[in-house]
C-alpha cells in the first residue's frame, strides 16, 4: 500500500473516533494528541536545530495564563486569548533567543538557559497577587464553543485533532523547505552551516519563535480542557519534560516522532499509574526505566530506528544490484574472452 493511502486511512479512523470509543478512550486520544501537539512544537527547535530546550513550560504557562488571564478579568473569548498568549510567548522566546544566541550559548548550557526562564517565570506568577499567587486560575464553566468549552469531550477532540493536523503538515513542509535544511544543517554542524552561507543566528532566531508560539497554543488548549491552571503546573520541570519526552522517544527532528513517542508515552504512564499507583512513587520509577531504557537503545528514537533500518535495507540492495550487475558484467566478459581463445585455436 502507498504511503498517501496508507496516511489517509490513519487520518480518517481518527476523524471518525468519537463514534467508535467512549469517554474514557476520548480522554486519553485527547492526551496522546495533545502531548503530540506541544512535543512537535518542541521538535521544531530542538529536535531540526538541535538547540535542547529544558524550559518549555514557559511558552506553555505563558499561553495557558494569558488566555485564562484575558478570559477571568475582561471576558475575552480565549480563541482571542489564545493568539495573544502566543504573540506574548513568540516576544518571550525572541528574548530568550537573543540572549542565548547572540553570546552562542550551545547544548548544556542553552538547556540550563531555558530551565532558568522558566523557573523565574515560575517564581514571578506564585508570586504576584494578579496572577492569584499559587492559588491558580479557576476559569469559569460556560460550555460554548465560542468560549472555547465544549458539552462533551467531541468538540475538544476535533479541536486538538485539527491542530495536530495542521502542525504536523506544518512540519512536513518545512522539513522539506530551505529553512528546514538549514536548521538540519545548524543541528549537524552549525560552524560548517555558517561558512556555506546560512545565517544561523536568524534561523535559529526563527525556530525558536515558531517554536514558542504553537507551544503557548498548546498551553491554551489544556487550561481549557481542564479549567484550572496554577505555577506549577502551568511552569514546572515535569511540564518541560513532559513536552519534550514524546519528541525524543518517538525520534527528534523527524516528522512523524512526536506523535508516535505521545502514543507510548501516554499509555504507558496511564499503565503504570493504573497498576502500580497503590505504591507510591513506584510507578514513576518504573515509567522511568523504561523511558531511559528506550533512550538509551534507541537514541534516535523509534522512528529514526526505522528509517536508518529502512536506508541500510535500500543500500544494502543498491550494493546487491551492483555487485550483481557487475558479475554478470565480468562473466559476460570472461565469456567472450573464452570464445575468442577457442576461436584462434580453430584456426
Amino acid at each position: 500500500m502507498k504511503k498517501p493511502i496508507l496516511v489517509s486511512l490513519v487520518w480518517l479512523f481518527f476523524a471518525a473516533a468519537p463514534a467508535l470509543f467512549g469517554d474514557y478512550m476520548m480522554h486519553t486520544l485527547i492526551l496522546i494528541l495533545y502531548f503530540a501537539f506541544v512535543s512537535q512544537a518542541w521538535n521544531i527547535m530542538s529536535g531540526f536545530s538541535g538547540q535542547f530546550s529544558f524550559g518549555h513550560a514557559a511558552f506553555y504557562g505563558v499561553g495557558a495564563y494569558t488566555s485564562s488571564i484575558l478570559l477571568t478579568k475582561f471576558g475575552l473569548s480565549p480563541w482571542l486569548g489564545m493568539l495573544a498568549g502566543a504573540v506574548l510567548a513568540i516576544l518571550i522566546g525572541l528574548m530568550i533567543g537573543f540572549l542565548s544566541f547572540r553570546y552562542n550559548l550551545k547544548g548544556s548550557y542553552f538547556a540550563l538557559a531555558t530551565l532558568a526562564f522558566s523557573e523565574i517565570l515560575r517564581i514571578i506568577v506564585q508570586n504576584t497577587e494578579y496572577l492569584n499567587k499559587t492559588l491558580g486560575i479557576l476559569i469559569p464553566l460556560e460550555p460554548k464553543p465560542s468560549m472555547f468549552q465544549f458539552e462533551s469531550s467531541s468538540g475538544y477532540y476535533y479541536v486538538i485533532f485539527a491542530f495536530v493536523t495542521l502542525i504536523t503538515l506544518f512540519v512536513y513542509k518545512m522539513s522539506r523547505s530551505r529553512l528546514g535544511f538549514n536548521l538540519i544543517a545548524i543541528r549537524e554542524n552549525e560552524n560548517a552551516a555558517q561558512s556555506l552561507g546560512v545565517n544561523t543566528y536568524r534561523n535559529k532566531m526563527l525556530a525558536i519563535a515558531l517554536s514558542a508560539g504553537l507551544t503557548a497554543i498548546g498551553g491554551t488548549f489544556y487550561a481549557q480542557y481542564l479549567l484550572f491552571i496554577e505555577p506549577p503546573t502551568a511552569f514546572g520541570n515535569s511540564t518541560s519534560i513532559n513536552i519534550l519526552l514524546p519528541a525524543i522517544i518517538g525520534g527528534a527532528g523527524t516528522v512523524l516522532g512526536p506523535i508516535v513517542g505521545s502514543f507510548l508515552t501516554v499509555p504507558l504512564s496511564e499503565i503504570t499509574s493504573a497498576y502500580l499507583g497503590h505504591f507510591p512513587g513506584v510507578h514513576l520509577i518504573v515509567y522511568g526505566i523504561i523511558v531511559i531504557l528506550v533512550m538509551l537503545f534507541l537514541p534516535e528514537g523509534l522512528v529514526g530506528w526505522v528509517e536508518n533500518r529502512i536506508q541500510r535495507h535500500k543500500a544494502k540492495k543498491l550494493r546487491d544490484g551492483v555487485t550483481a550487475a557487475a558479475t554478470t558484467e565480468m562473466e559476460v566478459r570472461n565469456h567472450v574472452i573464452l570464445e575468442n581463445n577457442r576461436s584462434y585455436e580453430k584456426v
